[in-house]
């Protein structure tokens, strides 16, 4: 390349580079700095923000930028970040041979990752608020009217005609990247607000490898409500492949101050919904779970030690040796005290299912063919669920795996 040249390109790349500053310094929007910055690196470039939402595609055609997003060959990605905090990230596809020297990759991450932090930075703001109020209403932080009423109008809710609360479970089946957690905030934020407009969200305790949303519903009617669970479930089961859902919502609370109660509803619902699977679980529809209510909202610790008095035990013969002992006095109580039936249905034979019952007799305390041990036992199954705690896996029954902490004995009943 001779001087001419090379001094045409340098001025050309020092126009570009200063194009990408001016569009940040201006304001001129985050599409404005994605094609500027595609011209300073040469490459197809996606903004993506810290929920896994595209907010700026600069490509050369459609079928670029389907390569850019899908993750295809020659794609790259990096974190953006300011101040250590994650703020998104950046993927880009080259488009010829050659590669951008790292202290240029650098300057251009920087300006990308200040200009999306600033455009965004309000929602975000806006978003933290809502979820600080969330969490606050329900854990009973706020318990005057007029304060959560004001606070909530602040945040663009209106709860003055009554409000429902949803909580809603997503559990990948396969690994993950980057934040998903906070995608699927953002995915069901999008599918109740899209039926309750002032909709408010916050994340919930993560159980294991899982995700939880808690939303305040603004809502003057349970069939309202019912209509917000059933988009909330659609959305995230539309959006998130490979995700087991559960969404759980509670009765409707007319006045704010029994918010609280509503999301202890929504949170018995939610436990029991996902031991037993359910898409979706009302909580006027779990039965004989809505009795341990409120040792759940006021002594949960109680719940807890009856728990530990019945059916703890089992879990941790499961989990030790990897046996059904659980599973085993679960299915012969839904089967009304049958052995013949329970075996039927756990392909296993009736001798293996009376050696499973008497162990599970030695080691609870409590006779399951008995009528009391039956009712201790039972509740001490409805116990476990209402308080989240989920039930051992079982055994592993592919060949050569080897199930449990501690091998079984030769000889040992399955």
């Amino acid at each position: 390349m001779d001087r001419k040249a090379a001094g045409n390109r340098a001025s050309s790349f020092d126009q570009e580079l200063a194009a990408l500053s001016e569009a940040v310094e201006s304001g001129a929007g985050l599409p404005a700095v994605a094609r500027a910055g595609a011209r300073v690196l040469d490459a197809s470039v996606a903004l993506i923000d810290r929920s896994s939402a595209v907010l700026a595609v600069a490509a050369a055609s459609p079928d670029e930028e389907a390569k850019l997003l899908s993750g295809g060959a020659k794609v790259e990605t990096v974190e953006l970040r300011v101040a250590e905090q994650l703020v998104g990230e950046l993927r880009w596809r080259p488009r010829g041979e050659g590669e951008s020297s790292p202290a240029l990759m650098r300057m251009v991450k920087t300006l990308l990752a200040l200009e999306l932090e600033r455009s965004r930075s309000g929602e975000w703001a806006s978003e933290e608020a809502a979820e600080d109020f969330v969490r606050a209403v329900l854990s009973r932080q706020i318990t005057d009217r007029g304060d959560i009423l004001a606070r909530a109008a602040e945040l663009g809710a209106d709860l003055e005609g009554g409000a429902g609360v949803l909580i809603a479970r997503a559990y990948p089946r396969t690994a993950q990247e980057g934040d998903w957690r906070a995608r699927v905030l953002t995915l069901a934020l999008r599918s109740v607000r899209a039926v309750s407009s002032g909709a408010l969200a916050a994340q919930g305790e993560a159980h294991g490898e899982g995700a939880e949303v808690v939303a305040i519903v603004p809502e003057g009617s349970e069939e309202r409500i019912a209509r917000a669970a059933e988009a909330l479930a659609g959305e995230l089961e539309t959006e998130l492949k490979g995700f087991a859902i559960t969404v759980a919502r509670s009765r409707r609370a007319g006045d704010p101050v029994d918010l609280h109660r509503a999301g202890q509803e929504a949170r018995l619902a939610a436990n029991v919904g996902e031991a037993e699977s359910a898409r979706i679980l009302a909580f006027e529809h779990t039965g004989a779970y809505r009795l341990l209510l409120p040792a759940m909202s006021e002594d949960p610790a109680e719940l807890q030690r009856f728990y530990g008095e019945t059916v703890e035990p089992l879990v941790a013969y499961d989990d030790q040796y990897e046996t059904e002992l659980l599973a085993t006095v679960e299915a012969y109580l839904d089967n009304d005290g049958s052995v013949a039936r329970t075996a039927e249905q756990l392909f296993t034979h009736r001798h293996t299912i009376r050696y499973r019952l008497e162990r599970a007799k030695e080691l609870s305390g409590h006779d399951v063919t008995s009528t009391e041990g039956r009712e201790k036992l039972g509740l001490g199954l409805k116990a476990m669920r209402v308080l989240g705690i989920a039930a051992p896996e079982g055994p592993a029954l592919e060949p050569g795996a080897e199930g449990g902490t501690v091998p079984r004995q030769q000889g040992e009943p399955e």
